[in-house]
């Protein structure tokens, strides 16, 4: 058969288009809605979950966890430890490359370090164990403890809270202010002029990014880009956002409401998935700095006052989602256990009665801060507010969106302009063990949010962080349990679950607590 000149050049026009991934046709966007809206974009500077779920997409680790929660190198290829076993020296990946092109280097990675360890608490443990800290070429660097210690390498893993890897420019900045630079080596780009907030957050795969040979596993193994863009859309209404899934015009939601599965569950084209059973624990947060609860006595009364299955009925309702627990480390965990709670958290309002009497209650109001734009934390405080009085206690209730609630928990000031109690969530990766769990982290003006102040909780973390095995740190961790009913600096409500909701043309979610966008697959644009 004899081509024409124009179907020849129709035929060139066809194979061209076939191999210009460039045009905008042949992209794939994951569009998706996640459990809050992106505002700051230093995952050092807060703790906020997706700020770390940001800096997971644009930064990359030393180490990570898998699925089995061992310690895997990530952009480290090879490290050892002398026989002094203090000495550790570690070797980078050849080719990592920077968004703009520079290499990674071991000078960028002792800066890095020690901005992270700067605002976080294991990294300040951490430091206090490590001795010296040196670049040995490009791709080597030495770290040298002034003692044997599992420390180094669990605050280089640290899931959560994380030690990512930044330029040394960007990782010289100070740690106490909000960078700017946006430049990682990780499997996606931000698209920093693309960024809205209130709207979208965007990123673009890395196509530099060099992959680790292994499968993924949680968050370690290989991180392949599979999606060319990913769009963090912003909607705060959950039927809208349900309704945006089901016609198509998102793909995943992160975190949807557990009173709208039903209506998920009818549409054949969309799928709930469980990517993390162990899930999240809720959590009611004394501020020792004022009356009412600077007194153990009062704080302790609401220990008995409360129950776990209250709360977990009003919020999450579906018993297939939550579960009673009375392990202050969480169920399912290494560090299990229900030694001293046995006989709290079981709604026993007398003793609550008696404890008040006994503490002097002297009807101090408890100013109780709650939200009202995050449907997992909304319905808490009312809860909390009910029993209290039940106990006898006056309760002054506070809504506010969360932003809101993020400014006001860092006011020191006695109330109303600072606040005596408020509620939240947190993952088990930050709280299964005493040096993860920033809520019994007792050191006063260094404690988190409501400044629990207590030298005995304090001297125990430290233990558990040189004690020389498994079976030692349970026994501490059980000693930490046991004090935090003499000194209550949190009251935890039990466990729940939240399934992400996703398209079935949308494949390859990572098994973890933290939602990853690599190894993601969508068929379709």
């Amino acid at each position: 058969m004899r081509l024409t000149r124009f179907s020849a050049e129709a035929l060139a026009l066809v194979a061209a288009l076939a191999m210009a991934p460039s045009l905008a046709f042949a992209q794939s966007t994951l569009r998706v809605v996640n459990h809050s809206d992106l505002k700051v974009i230093d995952p050092i500077w807060t703790t906020a979950y997706i700020v770390r779920n940001h800096g997971y997409m644009i930064y990359d680790t030393l180490f990570a966890l898998d699925a089995d929660l061992q310690i895997q190198p990530q952009m480290v290829e090879t490290w050892s430890v002398a026989d002094d076993k203090v000495t550790y020296t570690f070797r980078l990946r050849e080719g990592l490359e920077w968004h703009d092109g520079q290499a990674v280097t071991s000078a960028d990675v002792i800066p890095s370090i020690k901005r992270w360890a700067a605002r976080d608490t294991v990294g300040q443990l951490m430091l206090t164990v490590v001795q010296d800290m040196t670049a040995v070429d490009d791709r080597t660097f030495r770290i040298v403890l002034k003692e044997p210690s599992g420390l180094l390498m669990m605050g280089l893993a640290k899931p959560s809270g994380t030690p990512f890897m930044m330029p040394k420019r960007v990782a010289e900045s100070d740690p106490f202010t909000q960078l700017s630079d946006t430049v990682g080596s990780g499997p996606f780009v931000f698209k920093k002029d693309e960024w809205k907030p209130g709207e979208k957050a965007v990123y673009v795969r890395n196509s530099k990014y060099r992959p680790r040979s292994e499968p993924p596993s949680g968050l370690a193994g290989g991180k392949i880009a599979k999606v060319d863009r990913v769009e963090w859309v912003a909607m705060s209404d959950q039927l809208t956002v349900v309704n945006a899934l089901i016609s198509g015009e998102i793909d995943m939601i992160e975190q949807p409401q557990h009173d709208l599965f039903p209506v998920l569950a009818k549409d054949p084209n969309v799928e709930l998935v469980n990517l993390d059973p162990r899930g999240l624990q809720y959590i009611f947060r004394f501020n020792v700095l004022h009356k009412p609860f600077d007194n153990p006595k009062i704080r302790q009364a609401l220990l008995y006052a409360f129950n776990q299955e209250d709360f977990l009925k009003a919020v999450i309702g579906d018993p297939r989602y939550y579960k009673t627990c009375k392990a202050l480390f969480m169920c399912d965990t290494p560090f299990a256990s229900t030694k001293g709670w046995e006989d709290k958290l079981e709604s026993n309002i007398d003793k609550a009665k008696a404890l008040l009497k006994e503490g002097g209650y002297d009807g101090t109001p408890v100013v109780l801060l709650g939200t009202t734009d995050l449907y997992v934390l909304n319905n808490l405080a009312p809860v909390a507010k009910a029993l209290m009085e039940r106990a006898g206690l006056k309760v002054d209730m506070q809504r506010m969106d969360w932003a809101t609630l993020v400014a006001r928990r860092t006011r020191k000031e006695p109330p109303p302009v600072g606040w005596s109690a408020l509620l939240v969530a947190g993952s088990w990766v930050d709280l299964a063990n005493p040096l993860v769990n920033t809520q019994v982290n007792a050191s006063c003006d260094g404690a988190w949010f409501g400044w629990a102040c207590d030298m005995e909780l304090v001297e125990l973390r430290n233990a558990f962080a040189r004690a020389p095995d498994l079976a030692k740190q349970k026994e501490i961790a059980e000693a930490i349990q046991l004090r935090v009913v003499d000194y209550p600096t949190h009251i935890f409500l039990g466990q729940y679950s939240v399934p992400i909701a996703r398209r079935k043309s949308v494949t390859g979610n990572i098994e973890s607590a933290i939602t990853v966008f690599w190894n993601i697959e969508k068929k379709g644009r």
